[in-house]
């Protein structure tokens, strides 16, 4: 017998950010993809993603395929990352951006949608979403992305400030200045988990959750610059890296403890070699191709859980 729609599992995708380390995310998303034997968006009921991973959920949610998405990763990172301060970053991105998104908005996607963004003044989280049933009240007034474009709210997610420009955008008819969506849930989980639960209503019993991390490595270590502003660089850099990797443990200690209830499967293994030493501005592709690699075998260590969740 057919299962009915209240019967059928709600299945969310959540994707965290990390800058280029989301070459890992699209390594497990592969042996995703392939395992399931359709595209991930007609799977998934609801992707949410922060920065790195609002690129790729966005892209997904859309219809692009995962290998489509590593070879615009490959092709297109280095330009974005590469530049020697923000604004070249930011304009780099934008451009990019506009350039696959075009003037798409978020009526554009075909499967629920979250993207992850904050407010700089407010030091609140924005959430970007597709469907006016993901509305936790003024559903009246809900518009699709706030109005915004894909492109648009995905640089917000991105801009990981002080490396790239904050984000001004207007939302709703209001000028809002916004950043990284990683200063408030570098893991997007709980912000679905509360979709599915309060604003689609569903059952908990019924939630399967595959969260997807970036893996966790050594940061690169400082060498011996003469110029001070090199050190200081590199120490923002570990700041930063440090924050988002802080907030992502700690949202997922608070989803254990919220949610016990929910099936969740979170993938994201740490990579201790000095070999592995990155950050979220990595463009070395060799490096990135390894870091692929690595997200494909966390797949395969944890493949028989993963199609039990989702089989």
């Amino acid at each position: 017998m057919a299962e009915t729609a209240d019967e059928k599992p709600f299945r969310v995708l959540t994707l965290d950010g990390g800058g280029a380390k989301g070459f890992y995310t699209l390594g497990v998303l592969h042996e995703v993809e392939a395992m399931l034997g359709e595209p991930i968006h007609e799977y998934f009921d609801l992707i949410f993603g922060t920065s790195t991973g609002a690129i790729i959920g966005t892209l997904l949610a859309i219809g692009t395929p995962v290998t489509e998405i590593h070879k615009f990763y490959r092709q297109h990172l280095p330009s974005v990352m590469s530049p020697k301060d923000k604004e070249g970053r930011s304009a780099a991105l934008k451009k990019l951006g506009d350039q696959v998104f075009k003037e798409q908005k978020f009526d554009a996607v075909k499967t629920g949608l979250g993207v992850v963004a904050t407010k700089w003044v407010m030091e609140t989280p924005i959430i970007f979403k597709s469907d006016p049933k993901q509305a936790h009240g003024r559903t009246a007034t809900f518009v699709p992305g706030f109005g915004c474009t894909l492109s648009e709210a995905v640089q917000a997610s991105c801009s990981a400030y002080p490396f790239f420009t904050r984000r001004q955008l207007k939302i709703n008819g209001d000028e809002l200045l916004l950043l990284d969506g990683g200063f408030c849930a570098n893991n997007p989980t709980l912000y679905a988990i509360a979709d599915a639960v309060r604003a689609y209503k569903v059952p908990h019993d019924r939630i399967k959750v595959l969260n997807v991390g970036v893996g966790d490595y050594p940061v690169p270590r400082i060498k011996k610059f003469t110029k001070a502003w090199i050190i200081s660089w590199a120490e923002e850099a570990e700041l930063i890296q440090k924050t988002f990797n802080i907030n992502a443990q700690s949202m997922e200690q608070l989803r254990r403890i919220l949610f016990p209830d929910i099936e969740t499967i979170r993938i994201s293994e740490a990579f201790t070699e000095p070999s592995m030493e990155t950050d979220l501005l990595e463009y070395d592709l060799k490096k990135l191709d390894l870091i692929h690699t690595r997200g494909r075998e966390s797949f395969g260590k944890m493949e028989t859980t993963i199609r039990n969740l989702l089989e």
